[in-house]
């Protein structure tokens, strides 16, 4: 038996006991002494050695030798890779200046490290800096202009809860380890609310069940902070000692009566008074704040306008009360450790100044692929850790740009993904149990050392190798690249890191507003700053002529796209009864998912757990999985966000129709 820790992109960071019999993985289980994943962990790493020895697995470099997308690769020695890889970076930034050289990364399997000596790499390219937009970021920024940099509430609190609101989020497909906390407090008495358009299992768990229509969640949270102010329902003492703006803030929700949030985000005007009363008058009440909610151009506004509610009910200051969210913050890492530039951006030769690198939003890939933003053209894709010709938005738009003869597209990655089969050179990447990192858990207060449990399988390298052995070939000092990983994580991490579990914090003292509190000087929450510093949330409707709203959620079988080369989510279009029966579809008909992106021929599923309005489709597939080689992603706008520049997968909008007859069939 071995004891690792899963890095995964999950909330739970489980702890890992791994049999490896003969040099080989033959069983993942939970390991003993995590306070939260003690027990037992998801079906996905259960049978993550499947991953590791799939027929997908990219065993050695590969060069295409064949047109882009054929499919056909040559092996390669890695000099002779890494040498192609630097010979395209410098005729790169020799023809078109380093800003040309996009490295888009994401975590996949990778904890800490992943990222760290690759971006001391790119940044001394000078290459584009990707934001990592795509998820979080905007909730993230929202929850930072709330509160600031004061840890979340520790998500094991909620037993003491009597309320629970989980808003956005569901916990039972990406949070396994919460939801059985929920229960513990719902035994007890708590009251369980949950908003969302579809009826998750916690949804049909609850007490309460609020289906709003998705982009609508600033009107409904508007909707509430107006009926509390109006039925005399604020904590008048915590606001005044605690939270700043709140008269603006309350100005700006008196438009959103009952009424016409009801006629908006349809929920009925009377669960909205309801769930407004209830939520004021029991205590302790905590809310769990997901994601869901800010993929959508109204997203920073929605995400600011629930987290004003524990606020403006004095939700605070006692075990089970205030906002579960991302907990990663607290982790004492460094990942500046060792760097001799920390800080700097300098250029291609090592200690110069150079301008500023271009900040690229990551959920506008297609764009800067096609030649659609100001700058210089992409020369040079790096890609690690991410599957963008499926999980961005605008998918036909990335396809497109992927395919250009003109760009080198280098993918580093454990299997042959849908953007691995695009590329020009592709490198093995090692999975978590061939590696050491280190996990940061944004679910629960624990740091974890990730070590590795088997060898090598291939020829298979990590992230920090592959940036080491490049900065070598583009003459960067070797300073900044540590080769020893266990060094390394010595130097980041604060107090060294033992094995097993580090809890950060115990129960029961994250409490806000009594252990922590908001970082800003006058430690008080905004809800409001003026001046345009923090903005009034607002309420942009979307004007499209498809009537149903897009969603693609994620399914208990990958995680994003990774693991959907061998157990993906069935391939269907979701869609509610009503709306099945007004377009005279029935469940298992084929239909057309369709608006003026792309047109999805797939299987319709009809699915009562869905509100009228609202079709969805599963999140991570892969493009041989059908629907004409596309996925949900093609039906997705590249938008952005009213904070951080977050996608805006649910604005999405289409109609679902059965294929139309062929001139040849409908003469027989």
């Amino acid at each position: 038996m071995a004891i690792t820790a899963c890095p995964l992109d999950c909330p739970d960071t489980c702890s890992l006991e791994v049999t490896v019999e003969q040099g080989r993985v033959t069983h993942v289980d939970a390991a003993p002494g995590n306070p939260l994943t003690d027990g037992w962990i998801c079906a996905k790493v259960r049978r993550f050695a499947r991953r590791v020895y799939a027929p997908e697995r990219v065993l050695h470099p590969l060069v295409r030798s064949g047109p882009k997308g054929s499919g056909r690769f040559r092996q390669a020695s890695w000099d002779e890779a890494l040498d192609l890889v630097a010979h395209a970076v410098r005729a790169a930034v020799a023809e078109h200046g380093p800003a040309s050289v996009v490295p888009y990364s994401y975590n996949s399997s990778a904890g800490v490290l992943g990222n760290v000596l690759a971006d001391r790499l790119w940044r001394g390219v000078g290459a584009s800096q990707v934001a990592h937009t795509i998820c979080a970021a905007t909730a993230g920024q929202a929850y930072h202009d709330t509160f600031g940099a004061m840890p979340a509430a520790d998500p094991r609190d909620v037993v003491h809860a009597e309320m629970v609101v989980v808003w956005g989020a569901n916990p039972t497909t990406s949070n396994t380890h919460w939801p059985p906390l929920v229960n513990q407090a719902v035994r007890r008495g708590a009251h369980l609310v949950v908003v969302d358009p579809r009826r998750t299992p916690l949804a049909k768990r609850a007490h309460t069940h609020l289906a709003v229509r998705p982009g609508t969640d600033v009107v409904l949270a508007l909707a509430v902070a107006r009926h509390l102010a109006e039925a005399d329902l604020l904590d008048g003492p915590f606001l005044a000692a605690n939270v700043s703006g709140v008269e603006a803030y309350l100005d700006n929700a008196r438009e959103w009566t009952l009424a016409r949030a009801e006629e908006v985000c349809g929920v009925p005007a009377a669960a909205i008074a309801g769930f407004a009363e209830r939520y004021a008058t029991t205590r302790p009440s905590m809310l769990r704040l997901g994601w869901g909610l800010e993929r959508n151009r109204n997203g920073g506004s929605a995400c600011r306008a629930v987290l004003a509610l524990p606020l403006l009910c004095g939700h605070a200051g006692v075990p089970g009360s205030g906002v579960v969210a991302s907990t990663s913050g607290a982790a004492p890492v460094d990942v500046t450790a060792g760097d001799p530039d920390a800080g700097a951006d300098v250029g291609a030769d090592a200690g110069t100044a150079s301008p500023p690198r271009r900040q690229v939003n990551m959920n506008l890939l297609g764009a800067l692929l096609c030649g659609e933003l100001r700058g210089p053209p992409a020369a040079v894709l790096v890609v690690q850790g991410a599957n963008p010709a499926v999980m961005n938005p605008a998918q036909t738009k990335v396809l497109a740009g992927l395919a250009r003869d003109d760009l080198f597209t280098v993918v580093h990655d454990q299997v042959m993904t849908d953007t691995a089969a695009l590329a020009d050179v592709v490198l093995p990447a090692t999975t978590h149990l061939e590696a050491h990192d280190v996990a940061t858990s944004y679910g629960s207060y624990t740091l974890q050392r990730v070590v590795p449990v088997i060898g090598r399988v291939g020829e298979s390298r990590t992230n920090g190798e592959v940036a080491a052995a490049l900065a070598a070939r583009l003459g960067q000092p070797s300073a900044g690249f540590e080769p020893d990983p266990e060094r390394l994580i010595d130097a980041m991490v604060q107090g060294g890191l033992p094995g097993g579990a580090l809890v950060l914090r115990e129960p029961g003292t994250t409490v806000a507003f009594r252990d922590v509190f908001p970082s800003f000087p006058d430690r008080r929450a905004r809800l409001h700053v003026a001046d345009g510093e923090l903005p009034l949330p607002r309420y942009v409707a979307l004007h499209d002529p498809y009537p149903l709203t897009l969603i693609s959620p994620a399914t208990a079988r990958t995680v994003n796209s990774m693991l959907g080369e061998g157990d993906a989510p069935p391939v269907a279009v979701h869609l509610s009864p009503g709306d099945a029966a007004a377009r005279g579809l029935a469940d298992g008909d084929r239909v057309l998912v369709e608006n003026d992106r792309a047109s999805l021929p797939m299987t319709l599923r009809v699915d009562a757990d869905l509100r009228d309005g609202v079709c969805a489709m599963p999140k991570g597939l892969w493009r041989h999985q059908g629907a004409g080689g596309l996925t949900a992603n093609a039906l997705c706008p590249d938008g952005l966000s009213d904070l951080a520049g977050g996608a805006c997968f649910n604005d999405a909008r289409v109609e679902v129709s059965a294929p139309s007859p062929s001139p040849s069939s409908a003469q027989l």
